[in-house]
């Protein structure tokens, strides 16, 4: 899929998709989304941060992308999950994997029940 389109836009979304000169990110400016996902390890110190996103995309990119994660890299702050590669079409294809996964609420708390506190 072409990462300039409107489609694949759409299919991140909530997350955002930013071109730098010599790189992408994938973010997300955390608070609502999945936020109840999050409450329930609330008890363990989670708290939805862009740690706590990392710590869950770590846990996906570890499972799913074993072998394919060169070049992906995180960036992420208290307010922010931030995602970055030099290759567009991996970070792309990651983006597009992720936020399927996210949407699929058994998947996800799946993924999150293996996720570190950061």
């Amino acid at each position: 899929m072409d990462f300039r389109s409107d489609a694949f836009i759409r299919r991140i979304a909530p997350f955002r998709w930013v071109e730098h000169d010599d790189s992408y990110s994938f973010v997300l400016d955390v608070g609502e989304y999945l936020a109840d996902l999050f409450l329930t390890r609330e008890e363990e110190g989670f708290e939805g941060n862009g740690y706590d996103w990392q710590s869950l995309a770590q846990v996906f990119l570890d499972e799913q992308f074993e072998g394919e994660a060169g070049g992906l890299d995180f960036d992420s702050e208290a307010g922010m999950f931030v995602m970055y590669s030099e290759d567009g079409d991996a970070l792309a294809d990651f983006a597009l994997a992720f936020k399927e996964a996210c949407e699929d609420e058994e998947r996800i708390a799946d993924l999150f029940s293996r996720a570190e506190l950061m």
